[in-house]
């Protein structure tokens, strides 16, 4: 059995998040990557709160949910309009969707960004309703950001747009489809949506549900895009902790079967196999999700493996990378995004949540 997480890593983890977290709740993606300075996610601040959470802290991803909630005010109006465009056959272009992140503040930023993803509006819901499960939040205050992202979600599920790396806006991606199913699902358990949307928000996760068994399944497992039988990393989180599937079940055995005998290297987990990004490194986030999946099936000692690789890649002052260059996919690419953006985003504040998720689960 692999040792045990070094504790003083677990708490740089907890320390390098909550000490950069702002006060109004947003979590930066990293302090000094150039690219993602100054701007927070849904996505990854929903697994961020969730992984605080799970680790045992409260009032911090309950700041993260109200900035979602204040961000989702702010912008009721243009969502509406998406609302209102798509049931009358008119919908937007992508370019006038949500982005994918905001700046601290809630705005919209002014740099060029890949930026209409759908994945963080169902994400940060499931996340608040696993933080109401473990802790006795009240999710009453969060009742009309939720109903606005439903309503949102419910009119745009279908349509193309960025995956969780921001590529490939013409795809309907398997692992969005997954994160919208587990907000849809975790709004009505919240119980803060009124009985039409709730049923409405219950028939539309059946929907999306089959939808992908429908068109999202190749030989027995989950795939990267519809239409593309590849497979991606972020789809081991359909499985834990999102729970979109059932983790004993066949279509988990086989998805996480092609993840490791495709895409992982001694413990270590490539985003997908024509990954040029930095050259196309691991990342310990990824190893940590498939870990989740792996312990979700009772599989503890290869959550263990893959816990004890995450962890390795700490650099000397504990904090953990965005990706590691060891092993690239595509050597050639690394010196374009170095020279682009500087070096691998670290410490990368999701790496840090990631792994005190996988610690408390195998804890």
């Amino acid at each position: 059995m692999p040792p045990a997480v070094d504790p003083a890593l677990l708490t740089r983890s907890r320390d390098v998040i909550l000490s950069l977290q702002l006060p109004n709740g947003a979590f930066p993606a990293s302090p000094t990557f150039s690219a993602y300075q100054g701007y927070c996610w849904f996505r990854d601040g929903a697994f961020i709160a969730d992984g605080l959470s799970a680790d045992g802290s409260v009032d911090s991803p309950t700041a993260f949910f109200s900035w979602c909630a204040t961000v989702l005010d702010r912008y009721t109006p243009q969502i509406e309009e998406i609302i209102a465009r798509a049931e009358a056959g008119d919908p937007v272009p992508g370019s006038q969707m949500l982005p994918a992140r905001y700046t601290f503040d809630g705005g919209l930023g002014a740099d060029d960004w890949t930026d209409f993803q759908l994945d963080g509006y169902g994400t940060w819901i499931w996340a608040l309703d696993e933080h109401v499960r473990r802790h006795g939040v009240d999710p009453s205050p969060f009742a009309a950001a939720v109903a606005i992202t439903v309503r949102y979600l419910l009119s745009s599920w279908q349509r193309s747009c960025y995956d969780w790396w921001e590529e490939h806006a013409e795809q309907v991606h398997v692992s969005t489809l997954g994160c919208i199913v587990a907000g849809l699902r975790s709004a009505v358990s919240l119980g803060v949506l009124d009985v039409d949307l709730a049923s409405r928000a219950a028939q539309g996760a059946d929907d999306v549900l089959a939808f992908i068994l429908e068109r999202g399944v190749h030989d027995g497992r989950l795939v990267k895009w519809i239409g593309n039988p590849d497979v991606d990393a972020s789809l081991s989180a359909l499985f834990s902790p999102l729970r979109v599937f059932d983790p004993a079940s066949d279509l988990a055995t086989e998805t996480l079967a092609a993840i490791g005998r495709d895409l992982e290297v001694d413990g270590g987990v490539y985003r997908f196999r024509a990954d040029t990004f930095f050259g196309g490194g691991r990342w310990p986030l990824l190893s940590c999700f498939k870990g989740l999946a792996h312990a979700a099936r009772g599989e503890r000692e290869e959550a263990q493996r893959l816990l004890a690789w995450a962890v390795a890649q700490a650099t000397d002052t504990l904090d953990l990378p965005e990706q590691v260059s060891d092993r690239l996919l595509d050597p050639s690419m690394e010196e374009y995004w170095i020279n682009r953006w500087g070096p691998v985003a670290t410490p990368l504040l999701w790496s840090h949540a990631m792994v005190l998720r996988l610690n408390a689960e195998l804890s």
